[in-house]
Parts: structure tokens; C-alpha cells; sequence
């Protein structure tokens, strides 16, 4: 199982309703954090000499022999089955040279440019789900018309800031598939889509496209991303190998994740089993750099535990919060930009969905990571995406998005005349330095309802889960993409009408 296989104010990002005056600030966030260190530095540079010494003594199985040949003329050792790999730590060395600390990847819209760099702070919603699921429809396989109403969803807040295969569409042949999600997300958003890993011929139709929706003959530097997941324990498969080399030579960045679950596929300590997925996440870094020098890459981390028990993930556990404290600081370790995970367990969009991905998401945000993945719609850890759960979600980033605004305190904010203004005992409803402000003071919530329990049961005494079916049947109803986004989409479509009339392209294995 593999996460790939596993499957205040709101503005116009490419397309849905218009730019209101928060959009700058939301679409390029800074956090607002100091990262957070559990352990100390000595404790750091020991899991990262134990995941050399993983990759030096016991190696990891590559099943690409394109791959093989490079770490082969690397200087790696390579046994005799042809297959295993035992990486010198001075090759991982010079790979962690060359890997850039920084990454701009391009927007057809300049605006929505995403810069992968220390003290970013990039949302990602839930992806690579197989079913999606709504109160309204109940849970069931994804389809086309799923996946483009989530892409809508996410075009229309700017607190996210990448596409995503949110939703697999099943009812899409394997070989067309991909010409299917990536016009949808060319059509809908100017955001920088997502492209799977998954065979060489279907990797080069995506860039393709996406060049083409730029104007362009060929990608003209960082105009997309994928992520890469390692086989846990200690493979790489023959997919994930090619499309790290594939985004390398093409200049694309690559989100090398391991997912190691404790206890199932990585030891079940948390510190042990981040050395597998620090030795994993070296392993594919090194390999990007092999095939190209500069390579845009991310250290990828996605360690949690399982529920014993049963054997499903779990999501926001104490362990899974550690895990993405520490990964922040093996990251800053090594120098590179991280892609953070969250996510939930639960099954829909209740008190735990909401639980686990909160915290999930904090502890990455408290981690320093770059980009955080799953941040909105998760569910069952990857089988499903929910609508609802994507608008609670997004009710937590557009929190953080305003906790990333810088705090005013000056002498306009220390608000001294409205303090001369209302006498002891008084209150602040109607004051001149309120009633300047109110409509600016608070961020509108999506989902929450904080009037009295009288007032409440007034408006229908609606649950936040049914305030969220009204938010995304509002959202979807009212979308309109710009028109804008159209131009150059002809050569896309006619691209992918050809691609499909000569019978696309396969997904190995």
C-alpha cells in the first residue's frame, strides 16, 4: 500500500468568484511560527548517520534498471541479483550539494507562483482518494464528474494553493485517465496542477499539456509536481524510480515521500522509524540529483502509526505529530524545502475527522513544513474524499492563513480613544473605533454558527457538517471559470484527442 496506489476572505484563484483583498495574503503565507524541535541536535544527527548506515551496510531494492545504472556509476555497490543497492554515504553527500534549498514553481496566473522555501507555508487538500463521498450522495467510487467538482472546490479557496488528484475518476480507462484530470484542472484553476508518477508515456502527455495551456513548446522550467512514494521497507519500484528521474530531467520538483506506517511497514518506535524514512527519502533525493545535477526536489514525510488492532493508519496521534516534529528538523538538517502530511482515520466528517486533522495539520504547521499535503478532505487515511470534510477543513487553513497576517499594534490598534471613549462598566458594540472596523475585525467562518442556543435552534439548528453541504453546493453552483483560462486550451484538447484516438498511454504494470 502506497499513498499514491492508496488511494479572511475569500478570492478568485484562477477562477470561481472575484479577488477579494485578502488574496495576496492568503495565496503567498508565510508561517507565523518558530519551528519546533523535540530533539536535540546530537539525537538528529544520529537518525541521520543510522538511515547512512541503512543505505551503506543493508541497501534498498531498486526495481528500475535505469536507476540501478545510475547509483552503479555513482559508485554505489550493486549485489548480484542486479537489484540491490548499497549507496555510500558520500554520494548521498554529493546529491544533498546540488539539491536546491529553493523552488518557484510557475502559475499561468504570476500570482499564484508557489515558492517551495524556508518559512513558506503551502496547503495541499487530500488526494489520490478512490471513492468520495457527501450526505447528500453517500459514499461511492469516484468519477470524472467527482473529480471536477472537487477541482472546483479547491480552485475557489486561495488558502490552497496546489491542484490535486483529489478524487481518482473510475469511470476513466487507466490509458485516458490522465488527458481527463489534467484538462480538468488546466480548465478550471490557473494553480499549478498535479501530475501522477505513473509510467513514462503518461508523464511526458501531462507535460505536454501543460505546456501547451502555457503557450509554450516544452516546459520552460518548474510548472508542475508530483509526489513520490518508496515501497516501505526499503524498495523502490520501477514507477516511482522513473518518474524521479522523468521530473529530474525535466526540471520538475518531486516530493520524495517514504510511507512508513509503525509497526507495519517501518519499525514501530518513532525514532526507528524515521531513520527508514529518512534513508528512503536520501536514497530518492540522491537519484534525482543523479539524473540531473539541481534537480528541483522535496524531502517527503509521512510517517505515522497504526491502530494495532485492526492494522488501519491513524492520523494525528501523538506519534504522528512527533513524527512530522522531527521530520521538520531532519529536513533543516539537510537543507532541503519538506512536504509535511496530514489527514484523517475517520470515516466522515465528524468530531474525529475534524480532531485528527487539526492537530495533524498543526504539528506539521508547528514543524516548519513547506507544503502540507491532505490538508483538506481526507478521509478513511486516503480512501475517501469527503465534501464536507474538505469545507471544515478549510475552515482550519483559513485560520492559520489569518494567524500568517501580520498582527497590528500600533497606535491605531492599541485602541487608547476607545478605551477613553466607553466609560466603566460600558461596552464596545458601538463604539467609533469598533464601528470602523467590525466588518474587517473578524474573519467570516465557513461552517461555524456562534450565535446562543436560542438563536440557533432558530436558524434550523443546522450541524456543521449540514452548514458544509450548503457551503459546497453554494461554492460548485456558483463556480465560473475565468475566461481567461481558455486561452491556449484548444491545443490542449486537440493534444489529447489525438493522444486518445492513438490509444493513450498505458500505466505500467
Amino acid at each position: 500500500m502506497s499513498e499514491d496506489h492508496h488511494h479572511r476572505r475569500r478570492g478568485r484563484p484562477g477562477g470561481g468568484a472575484a479577488a477579494g483583498p485578502g488574496r495576496a495574503a492568503q495565496t503567498r503565507l508565510r508561517n507565523p511560527f518558530a519551528p519546533q524541535a523535540v530533539l536535540s541536535e546530537d539525537r538528529i544527527a544520529a537518525i541521520h548517520d543510522t538511515a547512512l548506515r541503512v543505505l551503506e551496510e543493508l541497501g534498498l531494492r531498486v526495481l528500475l534498471p535505469e536507476a540501478v545504472a545510475l547509483f552503479r556509476a555513482a559508485g554505489a555497490r550493486v549485489e548480484a541479483d542486479g537489484r540491490t543497492v548499497r549507496i555510500g554515504r558520500e554520494i548521498v553527500a554529493a546529491a544533498l550539494a546540488t539539491a536546491p534549498g529553493a523552488v518557484r514553481i510557475a502559475a499561468r496566473d504570476p500570482g499564484l507562483a508557489v515558492d517551495l522555501a524556508p518559512g513558506a507555508m503551502v496547503f495541499h487538500s487530500g488526494a489520490g482518494c478512490p471513492h468520495v463521498s457527501d450526505r447528500l450522495r453517500g459514499r461511492r467510487p469516484g468519477t470524472l464528474d467527482d473529480f471536477r467538482e472537487a477541482m472546483r472546490l479547491i480552485a475557489g479557496f486561495d488558502a490552497i494553493h496546489l491542484m490535486g488528484a483529489a478524487v481518482e475518476p473510475q469511470d476513466v480507462a487507466p490509458n485516458l485517465r490522465h488527458y481527463a484530470t489534467t484538462l480538468v484542472q488546466l480548465e478550471t484553476s490557473a494553480k499549478v496542477p498535479f501530475v501522477y508518477a505513473r509510467g513514462r508515456a503518461q508523464v511526458q502527455d501531462c507535460f505536454e499539456m501543460i505546456a501547451l495551456s502555457a503557450g509554450e513548446t516544452g516546459l520552460d522550467g518548474p510548472r508542475t509536481f508530483t509526489v513520490i512514494n518508496t515501497n516501505s521497507p526499503r524498495v523502490l519500484d520501477a514507477p516511482m524510480a522513473e518518474g524521479i528521474i522523468d521530473f529530474a530531467r525535466a526540471g520538475q520538483p518531486a516530493f520524495v515521500t517514504p510511507f512508513c506506517l509503525m509497526g507495519a511497514m517501518a519499525p514501530v518506535t518513532v525514532a526507528g522509524a524515521l531513520v527508514l524514512q529518512h534513508a528512503e527519502a536520501l536514497a530518492g533525493i540522491t537519484l534525482s540529483q543523479l539524473a540531473r545535477a539541481g534537480a528541483p526536489v522535496l524531502y517527503g514525510a509521512f510517517a505515522s502509526n497504526v491502530a494495532m488492532k485492526s492494522g488501519a493508519p491513524a492520523f494525528g496521534t501523538p506519534e504522528h505529530m512527533r513524527a512530522m516534529l522531527v521530520s521538520g528538523q531532519l529536513a533543516r538538517h539537510i537543507g532541503l524545502p519538506w512536504r509535511g502530511s496530514s489527514g484523517a482515520a475517520a470515516n466522515m466528517a465528524d468530531a474525529q475527522g475534524a480532531t485528527e486533522t487539526t492537530l495533524a495539520t498543526m504539528a506539521a504547521v508547528m514543524a516548519g513544513a513547506t507544503v502540507t499535503v491532505h490538508a483538506a478532505g481526507w478521509l478513511e487515511g486516503g480512501l475517501t474524499f469527503g465534501f464536507e470534510k474538505f469545507v471544515t477543513d478549510m475552515e482550519v487553513l483559513e485560520t492559520l492563513a489569518a494567524l500568517a497576517e501580520p498582527l497590528g499594534a500600533g497606535p491605531e490598534e492599541l485602541a487608547f480613544d476607545a478605551l477613553a471613549e466607553v466609560a466603566p462598566g460600558g461596552h464596545f458594540f458601538g463604539a467609533a473605533h469598533t464601528m470602523a472596523r467590525y466588518r474587517t475585525a473578524f474573519r467570516e467562518p465557513l461552517v461555524a454558527d456562534w450565535s446562543n442556543f436560542g438563536q440557533w435552534t432558530e436558524k434550523g439548528a443546522l450541524r456543521a457538517d449540514e452548514r458544509a453541504t450548503e457551503v459546497w453546493r453554494a461554492r460548485i453552483a456558483a463556480f465560473a471559470p475565468d475566461p481567461a483560462l481558455e486561452e491556449n486550451l484548444d491545443a490542449v484538447r486537440a493534444f489529447a484527442a489525438r493522444r486518445t484516438a492513438q490509444g493513450g498511454a498505458a500505466p505500467p504494470g
